[in-house]
């Protein structure tokens, strides 16, 4: 499994609520590449659940987006915005439980659009969320000009 490199934590205007190490109320999720998969080790924060000790469905479904997003950059090679997204919550997802895993790999890339299969594994490996998420693609040139897409390069030291 390969760490990959945060190439946009040096724009003075990033404060990703995923992905920004520096933000202090956001997720801060590191992603690591492992054959076709994307994937995140994180753990939660108590103080983003929604019923006792279970985290909100909502920064699930955050958290597997986020990894989506990452999916197009490395594996499609480009910039994008979520089109759609379907999430089946399959177990509870506890806070005090331990650390969950986000894995995801792109499914399908057509010109204008991917699709990219994600779940959430609890600390016992036990599959608690799952997600298709389609994502709009943008040409590599206008990512590069208008959304600040380094290339795929970027990503590996």
């Amino acid at each position: 499994m390969k760490k990959l490199k945060n190439p946009f934590s040096h724009f003075e205007d990033y404060r990703c609520f995923g992905c920004d190490p520096s933000n202090q109320y956001g997720l801060q999720m590191e992603f690591y590449e492992d054959g076709d998969y994307l994937i995140s080790q994180w753990e939660p924060k108590d103080y983003l659940q929604g019923y006792g000790n279970v985290l909100h469905g909502g920064v699930q479904a955050t958290l597997m987006d986020e990894l989506a997003s990452w999916v197009v950059h490395v594996k499609a090679q480009t910039g994008g915005v979520t089109a759609d997204m379907k999430v089946k919550y399959r177990k509870p997802v506890y806070v005090n439980k331990g650390s969950l895993t986000i894995r995801g790999k792109l499914k399908e890339k057509g010109r204008k659009l991917a699709v990219i299969e994600v779940e959430l594994l609890n600390a016992s490996g036990e599959r608690c969320a799952e997600g298709e998420l389609r994502y709009f693609l943008y040409p590599e040139e206008v990512a590069r000009e208008k959304f600040y897409y380094p290339g795929p390069d970027a990503f590996y030291e």
